[in-house]
């Protein structure tokens, strides 16, 4: 799964991980801010916490994919669908409701029908700013400094310090005056 290869979902041990997760989440989601067990609970589920301030709710697949560097906030009900690797760079900043889906399916229906998925990793550099409900799909790269603008649905790769924006996201051009 991690390395990309077209796996089966239903298969025990995801499954058991995925169970993982989802009492681990459900604990995290029924926190408020100052709960000492948030911390212990970010550290569980996920593969590296750096003490990100995550506001709850919080969603994911596995969570042990998940990456955080030092000083990043997501806000309310992110959702990171981890069957690959997702890095978030130093302070980033995730507005609320975005969606970073590492997970793809087949295009062709036949083969979509036999239930096999695969993953392509997403990585978030540094100092990235990601508006809310903002949605990134599965194997994009944004680079540093980037700013993701609310509501953009990011379908390729993202320059260090480009504004993208639309559907599908598309640099904005600063015009110098």
């Amino acid at each position: 799964m991690l390395a990309g290869a077209p796996y089966d979902a239903g298969c025990p041990e995801l499954v058991a991980l995925r169970k993982r997760a989802q009492g681990l989440m459900r604990d995290y989601n029924q926190t408020i801010l100052g709960d000492p067990q948030r911390a212990e609970l970010m550290q569980a589920l996920l593969g590296t916490w750096n003490e990100a301030v995550i506001r709850a709710p919080f969603h994911v697949d596995y969570g042990m994919n998940i990456h955080f560097e030092p000083g990043c906030f997501a806000n309310f009900n992110c959702v990171i669908l981890d069957v690959a690797e997702v890095r978030i760079g130093a302070r980033t900043q995730i507005g609320p409701n975005v969606q970073i889906l590492t997970a793809d399916h087949p295009r062709d229906a036949d083969t979509r029908a036999t239930g096999a998925e695969w993953g392509r990793p997403i990585t978030i550099g540094a100092d990235v700013w990601i508006g809310g409900g903002a949605i990134i799909l599965p194997g994009v790269t944004v680079g540093d400094g980037a700013i993701i603008a609310a509501g953009a649905v990011v379908t390729r790769d993202v320059a260090a310090d480009a504004t993208v924006m639309g559907n599908p996201a598309r640099q904005q051009i600063r015009k110098e005056s």
